[in-house]
């Protein structure tokens, strides 16, 4: 059975992934709005899900991941 922490890691997972497969085909542009925010909330939740199970390593790079989302993001709004 899954738990919680399995779920919102999963889902936190997904998330990075996606733009990570969708830039590395050329899908989807590395500079745009849906790629920060896709790393953002996936960043969030993989977060979350590791102060669930009290992984230090894997919440410092999910907590530098979300950071690194965050000022990507507020980077790409100034330029818009």
């Amino acid at each position: 059975m899954m738990t919680l922490a399995d779920l919102v890691s999963g889902l936190g997972v997904l998330l990075i992934l996606i733009p990570f497969f969708m830039t590395t085909l050329s899908w989807m542009s590395d500079k745009s709005m849906i790629y920060f925010l896709l790393n953002l909330f996936g960043g969030l939740l993989a977060f979350w899900g590791s102060i669930l199970v009290k992984s230090v390593p894997f919440a410092v790079l999910e907590g530098t991941w979300t950071l690194v989302a965050f000022f990507g993001l507020v980077k790409s709004l100034r330029k818009s």
